[in-house]
Order: structure tokens, then C-alpha cells, then sequence
């Protein structure tokens, strides 16, 4: 399953890479180019967003049992410029078919970013 999220064509297209998976866990990251700023020069919020959803991804589909996003929300709390981008997601609960997890999105200076707060359907279980 982790060979099937990281051949996840637009999180590569945007940069990120995953730096380590455990069950239920996972850890991402994302230097700040050009590309992810906005007219105002701070990174778009929907790229944090898309390094803290492929945190969840990576993190939920762990345990090799295809797990798919079903609701996500994020609260931005800085406004990064430059540097590097490190989302940490966490699970919080995992049923038969559904999922919860955390998501935080922290800078160079381990200052918390946003937290994304996703539930995800797993698809296949029995």
C-alpha cells in the first residue's frame, strides 16, 4: 500500500516527500518553493492543506487496507514564507470502516503551522 501512496503523482508534483510510516503514523515534508506562495507571499493554504491530506493518506493506508478521505478540515495558525514544511499525522480511532486522525503541519522552527483533522472510509475491510 505505501508503494501505491507514494506514487502519488501530484504530492510529488508539489514536492513532498514521506521521511517515515509506522501503523497508523506517518511524517511528511515540504520545502517552500516559488510555486506554493500566494499574491501575498505566504504559502497558499491549499498547499499545506495537500502536505497534511498526503500525511493522512500515507498514515491511514499504513496497515495496507485501502483507506479513503471522507471529510477534512484545517485551521491555519502562521503564515509561513520560506523553509520547510514537516506534517505529522497521528490516528486518533479506527473502527471496521471508519477513521479519525490529526494532522499537524509544523515550520523550521517546530511552531505549529495548522492542524488538519480528517476522517477517513475504510474501503475494504471486512
Amino acid at each position: 500500500m505505501i508503494k501505491l501512496v507514494a506514487n502519488d503523482r501530484f504530492a510529488e508534483y508539489i514536492g513532498i516527500k514521506i521521511l517515515k510510516v509506522d501503523i497508523g503514523y506517518a511524517l511528511t515534508q515540504m520545502e517552500i518553493e516559488e510555486k506554493h506562495l500566494n499574491g501575498v507571499n505566504i504559502v497558499q493554504g491549499g498547499a499545506i492543506f495537500s502536505l497534511a491530506d498526503y500525511a493522512f493518506a500515507v498514515a491511514s493506508n499504513s496497515t495496507g487496507i485501502v483507506t479513503l478521505g471522507v471529510n477534512a478540515n484545517i485551521t491555519y495558525f502562521k503564515s509561513p514564507q520560506a523553509g520547510t514544511l514537516t506534517a505529522e499525522a497521528k490516528e486518533v480511532s479506527a473502527g471496521r470502516k471508519i477513521c479519525s486522525y490529526n494532522v499537524d503541519v509544523f515550520d523550521d522552527n517546530k511552531d505549529l503551522i495548522a492542524r488538519f483533522c480528517a476522517t477517513g472510509y475504510i474501503k475494504n475491510s471486512n
